[in-house]
This record gives structure tokens, C-alpha cells and sequence, in this order.
């Protein structure tokens, strides 16, 4: 199963907590946002960057 990884730029505060839970998915962009680095297959790490995150920018989507 293959997953789509968003981040709402709305939402996200820029804390860094996904990027310290998964560092080879996320990173945190110039304008201080999270960004995702596409090409993980580790879809734990993901899920568990995005149950750190303290606003739920982090939305993870199966792909059909």
C-alpha cells in the first residue's frame, strides 16, 4: 500500500517534532514549515511523526 504525505502549511508552527521523529521523511522548508521528502518506505516513522505532531499538519492519504 502506498501513501500520499501532505502537510497543511496552514497549520503546521514550524516546531521541528516530525523532522526529530522521522529525519529522512521531513525536514523543515526556508519558510520554516515542515516539508516531506518523498521516496520513504517507512510508513511507521510517518504515522508516528504525524501522531507528534501538535496541530495534526501531518496528513497521511492511501493511495487506490
Amino acid at each position: 500500500m502506498e501513501y500520499n504525505i501532505k502537510i497543511d502549511k496552514e497549520k503546521c508552527i514550524g516546531c521541528g517534532a516530525c523532522q526529530a521523529v522521522c529525519p529522512d521523511v521531513f525536514q523543515l522548508d526556508d519558510d520554516g514549515k515542515a516539508k516531506s521528502l518523498f521516496g520513504s518506505t517507512d510508513i511507521e516513522c510517518v504515522k508516528e511523526a504525524a501522531d507528534s505532531c501538535p496541530v495534526q499538519a501531518i496528513i497521511l492519504e492511501e493511495e487506490n
